[in-house]
């Protein structure tokens, strides 16, 4: 049994997360209940942020927070020193809401509307990364009208392809993020911006994929976007003040994954960049990075309340849990893969095979197939591990079913950091029908 972070087992057989028992929590909270363990989240932070420091690097590590983002999780990214990227207007305006510093706020996306850019202006964000050149003509007109200055950093598309889910490989040549850099479409948004009055070119963005367990794919874009700035050093003395790498780092779902360290990814990025800035007699850049399923993925864990079974002879034995794809559509889109256990079963025996089934009204909505449980019975709590990234963050009504509470746990302590949604909560937004009904009586 692989446990996470300060996940413990008690005397009784009871999962602990932040010296919290398991099913403590879902009798106060009620289930599903994603619950995140915060002082791995503290950990991860500081082990990125220290490895600059000890290499005497500047850098900043922002948190890519469209892995989960809520107020108190922008909160705690603050109290840890982290940046965050943000990559729409309801992620910028819920960082602002919990009163993240603006000027450590870097904006993406690849359609920001004008109202976003509007709103990052008028927050002062750190900087805005460009993904073409209909944003850098939007940016162009805004920043003049507003006679506004505003950090940017170009996205490229750097040609390295990382070994991950296609749906999640974004730095290949064919990707909609960002500009090639191999067909000259980077040297001309360069040319674009290089001496614009308003708009602070700092340097160049990537991000190459996810979920990301060797350095080698790093190191290699880190090379070739170094060696772009290093051509560009040497046609107009531009200096790159800013390299920033993106993310990726991968974490461990299951035991076929194998993630590193972030020291071991950080050493290596910083070791590839400093040979190519040698190379072309060039200051070293400050070098940031955007690590989000690392801070948050296996810090998060999910509990769910198991409810019915049924036994297909010969085939499969169906153990249905109170969510699935509602707050966790991973497996259906990705055929992502999770481990789990019985939270107040730690203790027994493995002795069952289960397909973990959710309460949606899909035939797809498996969370896990074929999994060694404890034997089930109505009423147990089954925790899935890793579920911190891009669980909640993707949940929906689908099926009409409320999204699941989420809790903080942390040294013996727990707090509520987003309400369980209501049936009241689901129509709020509904209006009655008006249209066709006789207005003459």
């Amino acid at each position: 049994m692989h446990l996470y972070g300060t996940q413990n087992v008690t005397e009784n057989g009871h999962l602990t997360i932040g010296q919290v028992d398991a099913i403590d929590l879902t009798k106060t909270y009620g289930t599903p209940l994603f619950v995140y363990d915060t002082a791995l989240f503290r950990e991860r932070a500081q082990g990125f942020i220290n490895t600059f420091k000890n290499a005497g690097v500047q850098a900043q590590v922002a948190y890519a927070s469209k892995a989960f983002s809520s107020v108190a999780i922008y909160q705690l990214a603050a109290e840890e020193g982290l940046s965050v990227d943000v990559v729409s207007g309801g992620e910028l305006y819920t960082a602002l809401k919990a009163g993240f510093p603006s000027e450590r706020i870097h904006f993406h996306g690849n359609n920001k509307s004008y109202d976003e850019l509007i709103l990052a202006f008028d927050s002062k964000i750190g900087c805005i990364v460009i993904d073409n050149f209909d944003e850098i003509d939007a940016l162009k007109q805004l920043s003049e009208a507003r006679q506004q200055k505003m950090h940017v950093l170009i996205r490229v598309t750097p040609g390295v392809e990382a070994h991950t889910h296609d749906f999640i490989t974004t730095g290949q040549a064919d990707s909609k993020f960002g500009f090639d850099l191999n067909n000259g479409q980077a040297d001309r948004a360069f040319t674009l911006l290089q001496n614009h009055a308003y708009l602070d070119l700092q340097g160049m963005h990537c991000h190459i994929g996810s979920q990301i367990f060797d350095t080698a794919a790093f190191s290699l874009a880190a090379k070739k976007i170094s060696d772009k700035m290093g051509e560009w050093y040497k046609e107009s003395g531009f200096i790159s003040q800013v390299l920033n790498l993106g993310g990726g780092f991968g974490i461990r779902y299951t035991e076929e994954d194998t993630p590193l360290q972030p020291a071991i990814y950080v050493d290596d990025m910083i070791k590839a960049v400093q040979q190519e800035m040698a190379a072309f007699s060039m200051p070293m850049p400050e070098i940031w990075i955007e690590p989000g399923r690392s801070l948050v993925g296996d810090a998060g864990t999910t509990l769910y309340t198991v409810g019915s079974q049924k036994e297909v002879p010969n085939t499969r034995n169906y153990l249905a849990v109170d969510g699935g794809m509602s707050d966790n559509i991973r497996p259906a889109l990705y055929d992502a893969k999770y481990e789990a256990v019985i939270a107040n079963k730690m203790n027994d025996q493995l002795v069952s095979t289960y397909t973990i089934a959710g309460k949606l009204c899909e035939s797809g909505d498996k969370l896990i197939e074929d999994i060694k449980l404890p034997k089930a019975e109505s009423g147990d709590i089954l925790a899935v591990f890793c579920t911190g990234a891009y669980g909640y963050s993707m949940a929906s009504n689908y099926n009409r079913i409320p999204r699941p509470a989420v809790v903080f746990a942390e040294k013996g302590a727990h707090q509520l950091v987003v309400k369980r949604e209501s049936y009241e909560d689901l129509v709020k937004l509904d209006l009655p029908l008006t249209i066709g009904k006789e207005v003459n009586r």
